[in-house]
């Protein structure tokens, strides 16, 4: 506790004109998500998240931002990328970041192709970690995919971008739809309500992903996509390189009925920290960070953004200001 009281203070007193901006390490609808270096330190790094304020408010995503910022705020996990405070002017919000430079597990599914059993099981926890947290506050994730998980330095990876998550409590449902068409639970596309039994079934996509480069349910369009995910997983042919104990797990987090699913029973995610292919896996390590990742990043030093894609520079217009008053909190 006493820890973050510290650190909010420090970041308390920084403003904007405090940060060089180095690189850029991702563009999405929104805006920019940037290197930045502390002017009086520059070892201290971190990634600045830069929206433009029109474009949130032109299409209605306030309330998401809004839960975004409150969420990332008071997660406090080490499977989740810390947000440190946020700043914001007349055209910009600005989220200020933990980085972590060693790159999106899309990224390296990407030049590799697919991951080994083990390799998955890594990456496979840390979710389940960053999932247990959240969930024990009453908090659904609803975004798992790999674009989404980021590799720190040590090879850790964390979850990202909390623009869809959302504070519902327990034992409670909503009804927004969202999420990624390919990782979209069933009772999502029917409109059936969801809880967090929606990430559970996300958790069971990912690991298929993770296994063989892409995910099990896939159409040419959104629409044939979800056809084929109400099909269900029975449906599908699981390839040889998914192995016995793994396929088993695959298919208890992705049942239909969210009542059935692994991590959404009696024992909560227990079971699936029990579960066969976990066996001998060891939680404790991974919580201490004591456990060595499958795959170290080469990270040389606080500004180095090799791992990422390089982007070209920023040559929009600046955006027009937005003085609504929507983003009061930030």
């Amino acid at each position: 506790k006493s820890r973050y009281e510290a650190e909010a203070a420090f970041f308390a007193n920084l403003k904007l004109s405090d940060f060089n901006i180095i690189d850029t390490l991702g563009v999405g609808g929104f805006g920019r998500v940037e290197l930045v270096q502390l002017k009086s330190e520059e070892s201290k790094t971190f990634a600045m998240k830069i929206l433009k304020k029109r474009h949130i408010v032109d299409t209605r995503q306030q309330e998401h931002i809004r839960s975004e910022k409150q969420i990332m705020q008071g997660a406090h996990s080490d499977f989740i990328v810390r947000l440190y405070r946020t700043f914001k002017d007349s055209k910009y919000l600005y989220m200020l970041m933990e980085v972590c430079l060693g790159g999106e597990l899309w990224t390296i599914l990407r030049d590799r192709g697919s991951f080994e059993d083990s390799t998955t099981r890594f990456y496979t926890a840390c979710v389940v970690e960053a999932f247990a947290y959240l969930h024990s506050k009453g908090i659904i994730y609803r975004d798992l995919k790999p674009e989404n998980l980021i590799l720190d330095h040590r090879g850790y990876t964390k979850l990202v971008d909390f623009g869809f998550a959302k504070k519902i409590g327990f034992g409670k449902k909503t009804w927004t739809f969202c999420g990624t068409p390919e990782y979209v639970a069933p009772e999502i596309i029917l409109n059936k309500g969801h809880d967090i039994s929606a990430d559970y079934w996300s958790l069971g996509i990912l690991m298929y992903e993770l296994l063989t480069g892409s995910p099990p349910f896939s159409g040419p369009d959104p629409m044939k996509t979800y056809n084929i995910i109400l099909r269900g997983i029975d449906m599908i042919e699981f390839p040889k390189k998914i192995a016995k104990n793994a396929a088993n797990l695959i298919k208890k987090l992705c049942r239909d009925n969210p009542s059935e699913r692994l991590g959404n029973l009696k024992n909560g995610v227990k079971d699936i920290q029990k579960h066969k292919w976990f066996e001998g896996f060891n939680w404790e390590g991974l919580r201490k960070g004591t456990l060595t990742p499958p795959i170290i990043p080469s990270v040389a030093s606080p500004t180095d953004t090799s791992n990422f894609d390089s982007f070209p520079e920023d040559n929009d217009e600046p955006p027009p200001d937005d003085n609504s008053g929507w983003d009061i909190d930030f």
